[in-house]
């Protein structure tokens, strides 16, 4: 059955060809499984709530006729603008127009969140951007620019809001122009298209814009927000649909609905935020967190940008999903908000997640996946920008920058074929980590750090899960030894200045690029050594000293450019001496181009071809690094697609060349 919707239809109708339905969410009322809802061109102003889940066989297909014709919207029109004074002007709504919810007094703020709760959900959009919100009339009124946000000729255009009763006033400086022969529009609704309830699976959402959702913080141990997304179900489809100017979070794959896990800590603070996410992992199980039943979502040539949280987020929901050929950018970057959940793409518990051939810039992190981030894969991805702009100042609350950064895993973790240029490339305080053909301009961080907490005078160490092999069942819990981590066949490039060339690398590594942090750790034959002893008498208490110290580091067929560093593993790399290795990005013609030179420095120089039996397994889980499914990779395939030969050129391209198309 397909059920047609057209809001530029004369009168409501049945969902006929002849007759369509003016909303989209009458359809999503009565679509059932193998039916469609085609949408035409046009502005949806309403909240789509699927009702019925589809099944594996049979999808439910929401799909608008012309990719980006038809917008859904959380947002309002506000006109009626009346001048205050100066630049300054005024209206006003009643606060029946928000129901139960207002989301002008409800403020973003909860578990894990670092800024100030001075930000409403809500927004006001000046000509489809996101305005900045004041504490005050008076800031308001000042207009001047934050020396926070990345982008300071916009956070000029100020607005403020307060309460006169039933009524919701807004104040907002317009600079020299009036709003009345503008595009002002304030965010309503909370989600644009998202189910309330748990298990609506097998939808298949294509082609919509999707726009300003007066979202709320999405947090790991919360039921999370986004504009949209499939809550707490199995084998969503989102494809080029383009997901803009959600006050939180854009995409929201999802942690379960449960009133005793939601929030806990902002709300109780009677147990340690890191013991309220254990709790989240398990009470997952009595949620029916299982392959069979969450997860296994496809998003797909997705355009996600403008979000102040994060692209795309989701809690244990977004397993055995892939995140591929999608555009995430200018994400986080107002620093109105802050706390430990942003990122491009945001993700706990990315089990046999893959993301791949992604476009992923200007965000505060780019992608950022925290716990259990077994078997997942980032690959082939494009990282530009994600750092703060020169002479911009980092807010209260808001976190460092990184392309990609694996927190509190076992592993094992793939990085493999990026380009990777912002300042700081991978931060890893994990283990069980590989990264394999990645082009790196900045280094690795918070190796053997970033874990564990000293209080009451002693150490309180993150016991976090690993789980049965490609599934989600719990196998065990440990704390981060560190270590166990594979660096092959990457090209390293000391791009970026060393600005305090008088420290060590340990207190200044997210400057330094190059392998040597792993000297730390032992190499595999001096750390097995420990363990080789008569198996009839095995001294428990001796080992306590080697179970809990450092797992092995792996080193080689790197190349090491301008300088970086070079490993004590490292026995089959690459040195440059007395060349400097250029690299630039630019956008041309409609395209992204690497220029740079070091294909003409490298010469000669290859290296081996890796797989996953090289690279063995990941000691906690004592799982290989390998494809979800559990074949072996061979790393024969380059950022491009492209075959590499008998012989490896290190890093991401097959072939090198002085410019490449990236983009």
């Amino acid at each position: 059955m397909i059920y047609y919707v057209n809001a530029a239809a004369e009168r409501d109708g049945d969902g006929s060809r002849q007759r369509p339905f003016c909303r989209i969410n009458d359809a999503a009322q009565i679509a059932r499984p193998g039916d469609e809802v085609a949408v035409a061109p046009g502005t949806y102003r309403e909240y789509v709530c699927p009702r019925y889940a589809g099944t594996e066989t049979e999808r439910i297909v929401y799909r608008s006729e012309v990719i980006g014709g038809a917008r859904i919207t959380g947002a309002e029109v506000l006109t009626g603008w009346k001048r205050l004074r100066g630049n300054v002007w005024t209206a006003r709504v009643r606060n029946s127009l928000f129901g139960a919810w207002n989301p002008y007094t409800t403020f973003v703020g909860g578990d894990w969140y670092f800024a100030p709760m001075i930000r409403h959900t809500g927004s006001v959009f000046l000509n489809d951007r996101m305005m900045y919100e004041t504490e005050t009339l008076e800031e308001c009124e000042k207009a001047e620019a934050d020396p926070c946000s990345w982008r300071p000729e916009e956070s000029t255009w100020k607005w403020y809001t307060e309460q006169e009763g039933d009524w919701t006033v807004f104040y907002a400086n317009f600079h020299d122009l009036d709003p009345n022969t503008q595009n002002v529009e304030i965010a309503v609704r909370r989600n644009v298209f998202m189910p309330e309830e748990n298990g609506i699976g097998y939808i298949t959402v294509s082609g919509f814009l999707m726009d300003k959702a007066a979202t709320t913080w999405a947090p790991p141990a919360a039921y999370q927000d986004g504009l949209m997304g499939p809550h707490w179900s199995r084998g969503w489809i989102i494809e080029d649909c383009e997901i803009c100017n959600s006050k939180c979070c854009g995409i929201s794959l999802g942690k379960y609905r449960d009133p005793e896990n939601d929030m806990y800590f902002f709300t109780k603070h009677v147990k340690s935020p890191t013991q309220m996410e254990r709790d989240a992992v398990c009470r997952g199980q009595y949620h029916g967190w299982l392959k069979e039943k969450v997860g296994g979502h496809i998003i797909r040539r997705c355009h996600v940008h403008h979000c102040e949280q994060t692209g795309i987020v989701g809690r244990m929901g977004a397993v055995f999903s892939t995140i591929e050929d999608c555009h995430i950018h200018h994400i986080c970057n107002s620093s109105q908000l802050g706390g430990a959940e942003t990122a491009g793409i945001k993700l706990h518990a990315a089990i046999d997640v893959t993301i791949r051939r992604n476009h992923i810039h200007d965000c505060i992190q780019g992608v950022w996946l925290d716990w259990e981030a077994q078997g997942a894969r980032v690959s082939q991805n494009l990282f530009h920008d994600n750092m703060r702009p020169e002479g911009v100042q980092q807010a209260k609350g808001t976190m460092f920058s990184t392309d990609v950064f694996i927190e509190v895993g076992h592993g094992p973790t793939l990085i493999d074929n990026n380009v990777m240029l912002s300042k700081v490339s991978i931060t890893i305080p994990s283990e069980g980590i590989a990264a394999v053909h990645n082009l790196m301009l900045g280094g690795f961080s918070l190796i053997n750090s970033g874990v564990d907490s000293v209080v009451n005078g002693q150490r309180e160490p993150r016991y976090t899960p690993y789980h049965i092999r490609h599934r989600t069942e719990v196998a065990g819990f440990m704390t981060i030894l560190h270590g166990d981590d594979r660096v092959y066949n990457n090209i390293m490039v000391q791009h970026y200045p060393i600005e305090h060339p008088d420290w060590t690398p340990e207190a200044h590594e997210n400057e330094v690029v190059g392998t040597s942090p792993f000297d730390i750790f032992p190499s595999y034959e001096e750390w097995i050594a420990n363990f080789e002893m008569d198996s009839r008498e095995p001294n428990m208490g001796a080992l306590a000293a080697y179970h809990f110290g450092h797992l092995p580091a792996w080193v080689g067929g790197n190349a090491y450019l301008n300088g970086a560093t070079v490993s004590r593993h490292e026995h089959t790399g690459f040195r440059a001496e007395g060349e400097k290795a250029e690299i630039s990005l630019e956008e041309k013609d409609g395209h992204w181009v690497l220029k740079t030179n070091i294909y003409q420095i490298l010469k000669d120089f290859r290296a081996g071809i890796i797989t996953s039996d090289l690279l063995g397994k990941a000691f906690e889980p004592e799982q290989r690094f390998e494809n979800p499914d559990g074949t072996a990779i061979t790393f024969d395939r380059d950022f491009t697609g492209k075959h590499r030969g008998v012989e490896a050129l290190p890093g991401p391209f097959a072939e090198g060349g002085d410019e490449i198309t990236v983009w």
